[in-house]
């Protein structure tokens, strides 16, 4: 009798499932595999997080890299909008820094130095004299341990990172979590990142992703349109680093406040593009009084009609329109990656604001915690 009521009871929860196939789904672990080993001999995983609108994301261990993010056009058609590798090796030897993870600090710091509590602190010179991305061997370049937090509504992998005092010349043991969460109802990838130290110490996290909505990387990027919620940008000087100023955009190629092709205005006779040899800049979001989630742009690729929304907590984003693209990168499938063929919207803090008084704080104490939230937002215009 007891062994008929445990195979009753089994017989009902496979039907259960069976009759509710959003519940099979959402309960299922994430897809995991091995994704080889770094020349120091570290695993690294893939992981799979899906859902059943037709959306798929792909991550790595290494630098907590989202290495594939494939979704539907207009026609229902699935391709991957974002460049990278096929293999490990290819985002050990990377320096474009594709789908990454980025920290300590994201963007540049001048000089590779900044002063904290009256200490001057030094960091790796890695683009010309500044210090970019954490250095170069920043977050990007390790090996995080990973935790499948799935639930009901989503699948959730979390990524956790110990940067131990000193690295990299930051002060502080910081430890940092990175979580994507892939709904199951809805093409929204959630990237959520916190931190605590133990020392004062600074940070800035992003993701270093390059987008091309038309799922086709030989293609450039200049007939996307793109809206930025921002009118205010940060110039900067020869070696990209910002002056202090925040300039007003309105009536500069920098005016994305309507939604305006890429390569535009791409090739004018400006200083500040002659700087980033395109564009390579922070914009300053627009505040509206409300805290949390905010848009803070929209992309547009007519062919495809795929359509990327971008929303962060953070105050500003760097739009990167691929400039240092030049087609000696080979990446997925062996496709070479040419000039302006993938655009970032890094959202973040300002590059260098712990050298500019008048920038957002990146300043962490001990007892405080770090929290930032972007979402990646998919759907298709018919």
């Amino acid at each position: 009798m007891r062994n008929f009521k445990s195979l009753s009871v089994l017989a009902s929860a496979i039907l259960l499932l069976l009759l509710n196939p959003v519940i099979g789904q959402a309960q299922r672990n994430l897809q995991v595999s091995d994704f080889g080993k770094t020349k120091d001999g570290l695993s690294v995983s893939r992981y799979v997080l899906a859902n059943k609108k037709g959306m798929q994301a792909v991550v790595i261990t290494y630098g907590a890299d989202l290495v594939s993010l494939k979704v539907p056009d207009r026609h229902g058609e699935v391709a991957d909008i974002v460049l990278g590798y096929d293999n490990l090796a290819g985002y050990e030897q990377d320096k474009s820094f594709f789908g990454a993870s980025i920290g300590r600090y994201g963007n540049r710091i001048a000089h590779g130095t900044f002063t904290l509590d009256g200490k001057v602190f030094h960091l790796p010179i890695n683009d010309g004299p500044n210090s970019l991305h954490g250095g170069g061997q920043g977050f990007n370049k390790k090996v995080w341990a990973a935790a499948d937090h799935s639930r009901p509504d989503a699948q959730v992998l979390e990524l956790t990172y110990v940067s131990p005092d000193g690295e990299a010349g930051y002060p502080g043991t910081v430890k940092v979590t990175v979580t994507y969460t892939l709904r199951a109802e809805a093409n929204e990838l959630r990237i959520d990142y916190s931190a605590s130290t133990d020392k004062p110490t600074v940070i800035n996290l992003t993701n270093h992703s390059y987008f091309n909505l038309s799922g086709a990387p030989a293609k450039d990027i200049l007939d996307h349109r793109l809206l930025l919620h921002a009118s205010a940008f940060t110039p900067v000087d020869s070696t990209l680093i910002p002056t202090g100023e925040l300039r007003a955009s309105r009536g500069t190629p920098f005016d994305f406040t309507k939604a305006t092709a890429i390569g535009a205005r791409i090739g004018e006779n400006d200083e500040q593009l002659k700087f980033g040899k395109g564009y390579d800049h922070n914009w300053v979001l627009d505040i509206t009084g409300k805290s949390g989630l905010k848009v803070a742009a929209e992309v547009f690729e007519p062919t495809s009609g795929r359509v990327l929304e971008v929303l962060t907590t953070e105050p500003g984003v760097q739009f990167y329109s691929g400039n240092f693209l030049d087609g000696t990168v080979r990446g997925k499938a062996g496709q070479s990656y040419g000039h302006r063929t993938g655009f970032c919207l890094e959202t973040q803090h300002f590059p260098d604001s712990p050298n500019h008084n008048n920038f957002p704080s990146t300043e962490l104490s001990p007892g405080k915690t770090y929290h930032s939230t972007t979402i990646l937002r998919l759907s298709a215009r018919k």
